[in-house]
């Protein structure tokens, strides 16, 4: 698909909006070319962004292939998209804990938003995963996140900094493999529920970490839900903290005969460690609102659930608006934009709907090609993240030539 094809595209259905309201313009900029694949990987929910504090810098992977998970020592290439140099590609790092689903796991510092961003990588030497904070100033890394009782890498940052938290990407590999590192070590392979791993809350500035909550206690607390629960194995999936930093909302699942989804709660935690509780099935790839609110989908409807209350409490546009609201969404910073990216029904192409809730204005916009990744290990997620001033969501989408690229949506106002 042409990049022409793609502007033109977005030019005739974006003015898609409500009765009365002035709906925006959305043009589509292919950002980055071939030979080589380029993307970010995973979704922009908590204010995570491609995009450093002054905008000028966009972070990607580089790889050379795109048709098969990595093997555990193929490195993937970070690299920084300069948007004040014709988008010229620079090379800066490399990692080798990485997936086509995640990427691996880049979050800026919200403490130096500027220059230093996280990603994960593992050690050669005993695939044991951990993280790194980069400075692209001082073109170094400046930190490394490693721990001798814990093989665990970065699952999210806290949206105002402070803490981020740790996963186990070598049990995911084993038990639900798109979201994890092929290779990478599992500790705790041994048994489905221990009581050693599950999330770590790591403090950035000290470097200590601790075990916010284990598998061991997420079975006991689901254990009413599952008559097989001791034969499953636990893995979490989406450690989401709230834009406060006060809860972590995630996925505890677990594998059994085969199905590694036998087990699919979401649950929260305080980040303290406090207030575990399980909560009833929202879809999608959940995100957080303001203050204890969660963005999910339910019966059809893009649903507000609120975790103190337990309870839907709202509902984001409507089901004609937002044709899948279990897709991937994202919340602009501001809260005010709501990207929600999804399959357009009968096509092996992503379709994207931005609306605004102030005041229900939308457009919406389609024709990016996921090529045969459509399912499995290699898929590709609409996984839409918006810049920091709300302005462009940046996605991806196979481009003509087969490779996969990242394209800009940008809103004309």
């Amino acid at each position: 698909m042409t990049l022409r094809f793609l502007a033109c595209f977005a030019a005739l259905l974006a003015p898609v909006c409500c009765p009365g309201a002035e709906g925006p313009t959305l043009e589509v900029r292919q950002l980055t070319h071939g030979p080589r694949h380029h993307f970010f990987g995973y979704i922009g929910q908590c204010l995570t962004t491609p995009w450093n504090a002054s905008g000028r810098y966009i972070l990607s992977l580089r790889t050379t292939f795109h048709d098969r998970m990595p093997e555990p020592g193929e490195a993937a290439e970070i690299v920084l998209i300069d948007t004040h140099d014709d988008d010229r590609i620079l090379p800066i790092e490399k990692t080798r804990a990485w997936n086509f689903q995640q990427g691996t796991m880049f979050y800026w510092n919200p403490d130096q938003p500027e220059t230093q961003f996280f990603f994960n990588d593992r050690d050669p030497d005993n695939q044991r995963v951990f993280s790194v904070l980069y400075d692209i100033e001082r073109k170094r890394r400046v930190r490394e996140y490693r721990f001798a009782d814990a093989s665990v890498a970065n699952g999210g940052v806290a949206p105002g900094g402070g803490f981020f938290l740790a996963i186990n990407y070598g049990r995911m590999a084993r038990l639900r493999p798109v979201t994890g590192y092929p290779g990478a070590a599992d500790p705790t392979a041994a048994t489905a529920a221990p009581d050693t791993d599950g999330i770590f809350r790591v403090d950035i500035e000290s470097g200590k970490h601790a075990l916010l909550v284990s598998f061991r206690q997420l079975r006991e607390l689901l254990r009413d839900r599952f008559s097989k629960i001791d034969e499953a194995e636990f893995y979490i999936n989406h450690t989401l903290a709230s834009r406060t930093g006060k809860y972590v909302y995630f996925f505890a699942r677990a594998r059994y005969a085969g199905n590694p989804m036998a087990v699919n709660v979401p649950c929260s935690i305080r980040s303290d460690g406090t207030e575990l509780t399980a909560h009833e099935y929202i879809g999608g790839h959940p995100e957080w609102d303001r203050g204890t609110t969660v963005i999910g989908a339910r019966e059809g409807r893009q649903v507000l659930y609120d975790v103190e209350r337990q309870a839907i409490v709202g509902q984001i546009a409507t089901p004609e608006i937002i044709g899948d609201p279990g897709g991937d969404i994202a919340l602009s910073p501001d809260a005010d934009w709501l990207a929600c990216g999804y399959a357009t029904p009968g096509t092996n192409e992503n379709e994207y709907v931005l609306f605004r809730r102030s005041d229900g204005v939308h457009a919406r916009v389609g024709g990016f090609s996921r090529g045969p990744y459509t399912r499995g290990k290699l898929r590709i997620d609409p996984a839409p993240r918006w810049n920091r001033d709300q302005t462009a969501v940046l996605v991806p989408g196979v481009t003509e030539d087969g490779t996969r690229q990242l394209h800009l949506i940008e809103i004309q106002r």
